[in-house]
């Protein structure tokens, strides 16, 4: 979608989209089996864009099996691996060619700008599946050194019917590092959507039908988190679960799995990232770039958000002025403007839960310095102010609460040592970040933090081939890289003796 097209444009691009509102399970869309649905709201202006299929145990079950069959005849999984990858780079290729209509469905189902949905969500998707799709017929078994009359084979097999349960901040690229890896190494996947965002996961499933992904491989079954999801946790025929999205609702995925069959379970769980700048950093004004865009790209909706800054106290005024120069400049507004750099937050409840954030910080003694209300009321829609708390205690539960908005905790420290105790003092581990002109500082405050991702003198680095996950209670496994692949594949040791 081209940033020359104005705002009226692109709405009339969206009154034009046919939205995909059944479960798409056994290779054709259909109605929940008891007929229910929920409202699709948009976020963008409060109106009921659609009414998805709410999915109950029947429906789930339903798929399921159909899940395990496809499973059990290798109509997918039997497919050299090069055919995999054939048809999983067609499934690429269709996604780019939806583009616009893709990311209209991103950005009308949860608020994000329309220039982010275009130009990196939709092409993350595609690389992420095309990158595993490559990766399909590239990665060998091993035969492990043994002796002279033995032979050890180490294979690598699908784990079975693998359901992924994705959250609603970046609905496609988190649904696609998981159906990337699980699909290239020949599990079937059943998809379950936050019933927030349903809309891009529905269509994608007609793609992955249309690239040549057989029925049964690749379903999607939308519904309510305590209904749906809970049902796939719960399924006594499911292997694995790969689940990104809160604490509360990964803990209750454990516990599904312990009830139930054991199922294998990965987990990424959110964080509260230390976000740290040192009084020696070279660049302030990347860092304060970095700072503000780290806590307010994708309206803070991010797992890794730099939501707690850390700054030296000797420079903590002046950096400061430079972070809030750059929320100043973010242009925020209507998701649908090519221009608009913020936009809404996912819905009412989202909304009012980072505004009672908000109300809490002040209650507890922080300093409001910049935004902290309710934007373009008039609007219909669920949009907030970049906001900026001054003299935050890492006590305090701004600083210790994942609030998934747009909302900065600024806390100060003295020395190195202090900025690593400070930053690993949370229950969380996801990510963290170092800004600081001293190698040696660096590579010391690197090793001390406990988090999957450090980064330094920049802040959210990586790509596909680098892993993706957290410490403590951030979860455990990987997304991304050629370790993603160890949660939809079993190690099989076939040990032959020689006579």
């Amino acid at each position: 979608m081209s940033a020359a097209l104005s705002i009226d444009s692109i709405k009339s691009q969206a009154e034009g989209l046919d939205f995909r509102n059944q479960a798409f399970i056994a290779g054709a869309y259909r109605d929940a089996a008891d007929g229910r649905t929920f409202d699709c709201i948009s976020p963008v202006d409060g109106r009921v864009l659609t009414r998805i299929a709410s999915c109950g145990e029947a429906d789930v079950d339903l798929a399921v099996q159909a899940a395990r069959a496809a499973f059990e005849d290798g109509r997918w999984r039997n497919f050299a691996p090069a055919k995999r990858k054939r048809i999983l780079q067609i499934f690429a290729d269709l996604i780019l060619s939806h583009t616009t209509e893709l990311a209209l469905l991103e950005t009308l189902d949860m608020g994000k700008p329309i220039t982010d949905s275009t130009r990196i969500d939709v092409p993350a998707t595609a690389n992420c599946i095309r990158w595993y799709a490559e990766a399909a017929d590239k990665v060998y078994d091993e035969v492990a050194p043994t002796a002279e009359n033995i032979i050890a084979m180490l294979r690598r097999e699908p784990v079975g019917v693998v359901v992924a349960i994705v959250p609603w901040n970046f609905p496609m690229i988190m649904a696609a590092w998981k159906i990337g890896p699980a699909l290239a190494t020949g599990n079937s996947l059943i998809l379950k959507p936050a019933e927030q965002s349903s809309l891009t996961a529905l269509r994608l499933a007609e793609l992955a039908a249309e690239a040549g992904i057989p029925e049964g491989v690749f379903q999607v079954v939308p519904g309510l988190g305590e209904e749906a999801g809970q049902a796939l946790g719960r399924h006594m025929d499911v292997d694995a679960i790969a689940f990104t999205g809160s604490g509360e609702v990964g803990k209750l995925l454990l516990k599904y799995s312990g009830e139930s069959n054991m199922k294998r379970v990965a987990l990424e769980c959110g964080g509260k990232t230390p976000h740290i700048v040192m009084s020696d950093t070279a660049d302030l004004d990347a860092a304060a770039n970095a700072a503000a865009w780290g806590i307010f790209f994708n309206q803070g909706e991010v797992c890794n958000a730099g939501s707690r800054l850390l700054v030296e106290e000797s420079i903590k005024e002046e950096f400061l002025e430079k972070v809030q120069g750059v929320a100043r400049s973010m242009r925020f507004g209507n998701p649908l403007d090519p221009e608009t750099q913020v936009g809404a937050i996912v819905d009412q409840d989202q909304f009012q839960k980072v505004l009672s954030y908000i109300g809490l910080g002040a209650e507890e003694g922080a300093q409001l310095i910049m935004g902290g209300k309710q934007a373009m009321a008039e609007s219909g829609g669920f949009y907030i102010e970049p906001t900026i708390f001054d003299r935050v205690d890492n006590t305090m539960r701004i600083a210790q609460e994942e609030i998934f908005g747009p909302v900065l905790s600024t806390l100060t420290f003295k020395d190195g040592e202090d900025a690593v105790r400070i930053g690993n003092d949370t229950i969380y581990g996801l990510a963290a970040a170092v800004w600081t002109n001293d190698v040696n500082k660096a590579h010391k405050m690197a090793k001390a933090l406990r988090a999957g991702s450090v980064w330094i003198n920049c802040f959210d680095g990586g790509d596909i081939t680098t892993p993706f996950g957290g410490y403590k209670q951030s979860g455990f496994g990987r997304d991304k890289s050629l370790h993603a692949l160890d949660k939809y594949t079993e190690l099989k040791t076939i040990w032959i003796e020689l006579h």
